[in-house]
């Protein structure tokens, strides 16, 4: 508890993790009435005090959304034309994710092999995760940040924990801060307590897991979802211990996950069952929905995925039943609007003491004469 409506509203203000949401809410009450009062008793209000009190209410109302962006990470591991499901359950939770509202220029995309202009591949520039939904998941619109050699599990690391080189381009950076929820998805073949990157190397469990812990230290997120699509995934999981992670693998220590559909066409199999029935899943979500995490973790059970999936909700600061599935894979669309009746003349009001507003003195402008270009 504390002190007074002051020492809630400097928890509040400065950092709202070291407050309830309740006690956050109960303050910007408070603060809101004597704002109301302080207009009754002054009715004339300066520009500058003006613009301070537009700034408090938007740091207000952002912080009482508890997020003001969405971010995504996802990542492709696997090489080798039989592998093509991967790139496309990667690509089906991008098409969604875009659709609800996340722009490229929020999106990581990671991508080891490029299936879509494989030489095997028969429909050039083209990746489908149904032999009975042709719906071309590559198409004209898609930005691939790393590509091939570049998909490895250091740049992986590194792009989490913000530890890239000065010469890096924003599209290859997570440029997020501690009021962004972060999706991460991955899907590739690994083991208990490691996913494969490229068979080549691998990412451990406790290596991810000390790399979420590095963003929480520096303040890179608020909450992630952290999805792997996996054999063995729940221990990809297992090992996270930092604050408002949620942790989806498609199945349990020791089982398999399971692919789905085979187009014969290609001879090889377009999808993961879990992924395609997340994909799914996400077709019914709308940017205004409504629907909550709760029912997005039901999506497989072991009768559609044959492996049972495991979700962790513990390291969650807030009821996975009141979280929006949109909190995740859409964009931000909270509005808060405030309503108030301001007097901004800047004369002295009748009845009081107060100094009228001193102008500012006009400044002296000089034009500026530019040189004739020379020819090139």
């Amino acid at each position: 508890m504390f002190a007074d409506d002051t020492d809630r509203f400097r928890c509040a203000f400065e950092n709202k993790n070291f407050c309830t949401y309740e006690e956050f809410l109960k303050c910007k009450k408070g603060f809101e009435k004597r704002v109301a009062h302080n207009l009754n008793m002054q009715p004339s209000w300066s520009l500058f005090g003006l613009s301070v009190l537009v700034a408090v209410l938007f740091a207000l109302s952002s912080a009482s959304t508890r997020h003001t962006s969405n971010w995504a990470v996802l990542v492709d591991t696997s090489l080798f034309w039989f592998n093509y499901r991967h790139l496309s359950n990667t690509l089906a939770i991008y098409r969604h994710i875009k659709r609800l509202g996340i722009p490229d220029s929020r999106i990581i995309l990671m991508v080891a092999d490029d299936a879509s202009c494989n030489a095997r591949n028969p429909r050039p520039a083209n990746i489908y995760n149904s032999p009975y939904d042709r719906v071309n998941l590559y198409g004209e619109s898609i930005e691939i940040d790393y590509r091939g050699n570049e998909a490895t599990v250091e740049n992986f690391v590194r792009l989490l924990t913000g530890r890239l080189p000065p010469s890096t381009p924003s599209s290859k950076r997570l440029n997020t801060d501690e009021n962004s929820n972060i999706l991460i998805f991955m899907t590739g073949h690994g083991g208990e307590g490691f996913l494969k990157f490229r068979d080549e190397n691998e990412l451990s469990s406790s290596e991810l897991a000390d790399a979420i812990e590095q963003m929480w230290q520096k303040r890179r997120y608020h909450e992630i979802l952290f999805i792997v699509d996996t054999c063995q995934a729940e221990s990809m999981g297992k090992a996270v211990y930092s604050p408002n992670v949620v942790t989806v693998g498609s199945s349990s220590i020791g089982e398999e996950s399971l692919s789905l559909h085979v187009d014969r066409d290609i001879g090889v199999f377009t999808s993961d069952r879990y992924s395609y029935y997340a994909a799914e899943f996400l077709k019914s979500v709308e940017p205004n929905s409504k629907i909550t995490m709760d029912k997005f973790l039901a999506v497989c059970p072991y009768s559609r995925c044959h492996s049972t999936v495991v979700t962790r909700t513990d390291l969650l600061r807030r009821p996975i039943e009141t979280v929006p599935v949109t909190d995740f894979f859409g964009s931000v669309r909270y509005i808060a609007t405030y309503e108030f009746n301001l007097n901004v003349n800047d004369t002295q009001p009748a009845g009081t003491d107060r100094a009228p507003v001193n102008h500012l003195p006009k400044r002296n402008t000089q034009g500026l004469h530019y040189v004739e270009p020379l020819c090139i």
